[in-house]
């Protein structure tokens, strides 16, 4: 493995001893009503990281019942959108102060580098204020074109209690695509982060009791999915349920909530594609790519974990992706110039290996890495940058979310068997196109099943435009206009103005 570029040092100390987590429920601090506890070991360092009270039903019962409360006094859902702006503002610039502690610990639990822990704990600073920006422009229509005497009004209204669940992968940031945005419209909360990663969710009810957010309106339970997230779907007090994991369990939860009729929120799975044509800048596409596979360790729902290469240039730029992965910084997340860190679990690490294998039992080629890494001094669960050829639309590496740094590589002869490529998975969340026509990429953006289309570029993004899939990546948006809306009901009253209502029933008509 030595065409690999490893990093093994760190510029960075671990923590002294592990975070103590409690529960935040009605604005206080909890322990576990049964003592409970469980511990975080960081995969790239072997360490503790945190100790994290265990909740159940007693708690989940607790914090929905501490969200019902204060959304129905108004507290919180009946005050001004200036005052709720106010306060999510104040806590933007309370994790702006935090950035490096909030970073590190994320680091650690999760094995991401340093340099993108930095960049999702700051640039969640910015959700935080868009939605306090959508908190004060929020409204409403009037309709006055109903009549003389009739005016109708269709008023935007918190939805009420939302229960937010939330992945392993971008604990803080995924918290900010749902959590200002529902706070903003009015709604009180229960988060429950992944018992995985917690510490950067828990760490923000600190932040939250600092900004001045009233007691009862976000809660944070800490537990597992299984009794804490079953509760807070299945709760008669709970309206709404926001959810970003995987397709199965967002199947789950979707069957769980039907017997509430509640509304339901769904970020899942993604086997994101990047089209090449011929007449590409090959330089710019191949760096994307590169990016794409490799960002978060692969562990992304965005990730581009295929591309679609034109055969006539499949091989060269296949080259210049293996090249570029060659330098690729990978090893001690701790390390500023780390562009690759650690698998979250073991267990993962096999699943992902699992798809390699089975591809190269197929037919398929590995050209670089495809397998699990040592590195020296921090251990086993790494995995090599990987990039398979040879790939074929009906094996499982090609449909299926591998959710590691692993890309595969298909090719297309001309435009119409790129788009039936594209979409030809059960997902449908992201997808992008490198051309220098234009036509070229209008045509495949419109024809993409995919939330987001990309072209000439992967994964940009801001607060003010849409996040979400199609077909089996979920239902619903986030963040922007759209993902604010998603927090909101619609009630629409109809007034007549003065008594100029005909009676219904005639009267003096008897005979």
């Amino acid at each position: 493995m030595t065409d690999l570029t490893i990093i093994t040092k760190a510029d960075l100390a671990l923590p002294a001893e592990p975070l103590a987590l409690r529960h935040y429920i009605d604005g206080a601090w909890r322990d576990s009503a049964d003592g409970a506890v469980c511990e975080r070991i960081a995969p790239s360092h072997g360490v503790t990281v945190s100790r994290a009270a265990m909740g159940g039903v007693a708690e989940a019962d607790a914090a929905i019942a501490a969200a019902r409360h204060a959304f129905d006094d108004g507290r919180w859902s009946r005050i001004s959108g200036k005052d709720r702006a106010t306060v999510l503002l104040r806590v933007a610039d309370l994790i702006e102060e935090n950035v490096e502690r909030f970073a590190l610990i994320e680091t650690l639990e999760t094995g991401k580098p340093i340099t993108q822990a930095r960049g999702e704990v700051g640039g969640a600073a910015d959700l935080w204020r868009y939605a306090a920006a959508l908190a004060r422009t929020s409204h409403g229509d009037s309709h006055n074109t109903l009549g003389p005497d009739m005016l109708g009004v269709v008023l935007k209204e918190p939805i009420g209690v939302v229960s937010i669940i939330t992945p392993w992968n971008f604990p803080f940031w995924i918290l900010g695509q749902k959590l200002p945005f529902a706070l903003g419209a009015g709604c009180t909360c229960v988060v429950k982060p992944s018992e995985m990663t917690p510490s950067t969710t828990a760490l923000l009810a600190e932040l939250l009791d600092q900004a001045g957010l009233p007691p009862g309106v976000c809660n944070i339970v800490l537990g597992y999915g299984d009794p804490v997230g079953s509760r807070m779907v299945t709760h008669d007090d709970v309206d709404m349920v926001t959810f970003t994991g995987s397709t199965a369990v967002g199947k789950k939860i979707t069957a769980l909530a039907a017997g509430t009729l509640k509304k339901v929120a769904l970020e899942l799975g993604g086997k994101n594609p990047q089209v090449i044509f011929p007449d590409a800048d090959l330089d710019s596409a191949a760096d994307a790519v590169t990016f794409g596979v490799y960002f978060n360790t692969g562990q992304c729902c965005n990730s581009s974990s295929r591309i679609i290469v034109h055969e006539d240039i499949a091989d060269a730029f296949t080259a210049r992706v293996v090249a570029l992965s060659r330098q690729v910084a990978f090893g001690n997340p701790l390390n500023p110039d780390t562009q690759v860190g650690a698998i979250v679990t073991a267990a993962h690490q096999a699943k992902i290996d699992g798809y390699v294998r089975d591809a190269v039992a197929a037919g398929a080629e590995v050209c670089l890495g495809g397998g699990a890494l040592s590195v020296p001094g921090l251990g086993h669960q790494f995995y090599q940058p990987t990039i398979v050829r040879g790939v074929t639309p009906d094996m499982a590496i090609a449909r299926e979310e591998v959710f590691g740094p692993v890309l595969t590589v298909l090719t297309f002869r001309d435009a119409e068997e790129a788009i039936a490529l594209t979409n030809d998975a059960s997902y449908g969340l992201s997808a992008g196109v490198w051309s220098e026509n234009v036509h070229t990429c209008l045509d495949f953006a419109r024809r993409a099943a995919a939330g987001t289309v990309w072209t000439n570029t992967w994964m940009d993004g801001f607060p003010e435009i849409a996040f979400g899939g199609m077909k089996q990546s979920g239902q619903g948006r986030e963040i922007g206009q759209y993902g604010f809306d998603e927090f909101l009901e619609v009630k629409s009253v109809v007034m007549r103005i003065g008594r100029t209502r005909a009676p219904w029933v005639r009267t003096g008509t008897g005979g």
